[in-house]
């Protein structure tokens, strides 16, 4: 057996004959606040929303787009937007926002700001059990045959830590802000451009045309060397989709520009796949009376959410509904690299601001209930039988 090892040896020495060679780990791209995915390897930033992220599958894939259909008021919604702008802002990575309601700056001086570390940690550890304190009398102490019993788990939360956590009634500092390089769009401000043959609207087109030269310009689509490290290009679309866009889908039945906002997301998936960027685009989805074309948005979109908010509704004094400000409905969620997607455990989430922060859980009694109602079902089917 010593003999082919020398042989071996020798012949290294003298050059590689072998076709076998040693399997080394491929260089992913280092970018600040960015991580591989452990299901597809796909490229992950946060949203903002811890919770959010574990929903999704870990995070937002850079290349992708996230649709989020609005809730009723615009509140919450763009409470996501302002999260995810924040997490931007904190991890240095480039921004675009465009609006034709608000203005883009009036957007960015509404951010939430960061928590520290130690204040983060600290509110994590409000949420999990402390050990019991037997010498202090105001210790909450109870039967010892149910002190092993699990508790109830409804935060969602991935066991690594991954984003930042913020303070919603707090704004962000405007020396932290100032360091972020925005690229803004306000639709108002807009000269209007001849389209041509373009089946888009002028604001859709130069909007489109915008974050085209965004991404060229500053080099996210590699055709340009980038002056510093490698970065990532946030993109924030506020209200795609209503009027102040120039777009009917939320005035008619049947708009004249029914496919606008699709091919307009056709396009810009093109721009993203194509360049180390990733979109957030809300659209007023309950001005949309044609749910045919809602349909053809959400099939449109990598990642798409609804936000349901119970203000104004009856679900607000539902006793069901006490502890939490709306549910959160999952539409699609991204095959990337894969024939399947990242299932999440459960479809009853509901959202609600905790701490001043906005988190998503699961909604145990809508799940308790349904089980009760599933178990009835059965006890009919057996008594009928």
């Amino acid at each position: 057996m010593a003999a082919p090892v020398r042989c071996m040896a020798g012949s290294s020495s003298i050059g590689n004959t072998t076709s076998f060679q040693k399997k080394t780990r491929s260089k992913l791209v280092s970018i600040p606040g960015t991580r591989p995915s452990v299901q597809n390897g796909q490229l992950l930033l946060s949203s903002g929303v811890s919770s959010l992220d574990y929903v999704i599958g870990g995070g937002l894939a850079v290349g992708t787009l996230l649709l989020v259909e609005e809730d009723r008021y615009d509140s919450y919604s763009r409470m996501l937007l302002k999260y995810f702008l924040a997490e931007g802002v904190v991890c240095g990575h480039e921004l675009f926002l465009a609006s034709a309601r608000d203005h883009p700056d009036e957007i960015m001086q509404e951010l939430p700001s960061p928590i520290m570390d130690e204040v983060a940690s600290l509110k994590i550890s409000e949420g999990q059990p402390q050990p019991s304190d037997p010498e202090n009398p105001d210790t909450m102490k109870i039967a010892w045959r149910y002190q092993n019993q699990p508790r109830v788990q409804t935060a969602l939360a991935s066991s690594l830590r991954f984003g930042h956590y913020y303070d919603v009634s707090k704004t962000m500092e405007p020396e932290l802000q100032q360091k972020a390089k925005c690229h803004s769009f306000y639709q108002l401000q807009e000269t209007p451009v001849t389209t041509g043959s373009s089946p888009l609207p002028s604001p859709y087109h130069a909007l489109l045309k915008s974050i085209q030269t965004v991404i060229r310009k500053e080099g996210f689509d590699g055709s340009t060397a980038q002056s510093k490290a490698r970065n990532v290009l946030r993109l924030g679309l506020h209200s795609l989709g209503s009027a102040l866009w120039g777009d009917d889908v939320c005035c008619k039945d049947n708009p004249a520009h029914c496919h606008a906002l699709t091919t307009f997301l056709y396009a810009l998936r093109g721009l993203l796949r194509t360049s180390l960027s990733v979109a957030m685009v809300t659209v007023p989805s309950h001005l949309i009376q044609n749910r045919a074309v809602m349909g053809r948005i959400i099939r449109m979109s990598d990642t798409a959410i609804a936000l349901e908010s119970f203000r104004g509704s009856e679900n607000e004094t539902n006793p069901l509904y006490k502890d939490y400000h709306g549910l959160l409905h999952v539409r699609q969620l991204p095959h990337l690299n894969s024939l399947s997607c990242e299932v999440p455990d459960t479809k009853d989430l509901a959202f609600k601001l905790k701490r001043k922060q906005f988190t998503i859980e699961v909604e145990r009694e809508r799940g308790v209930m349904r089980k009760i109602v599933i178990s009835k079902h059965s006890r009919i089917r057996t008594h009928a039988s």
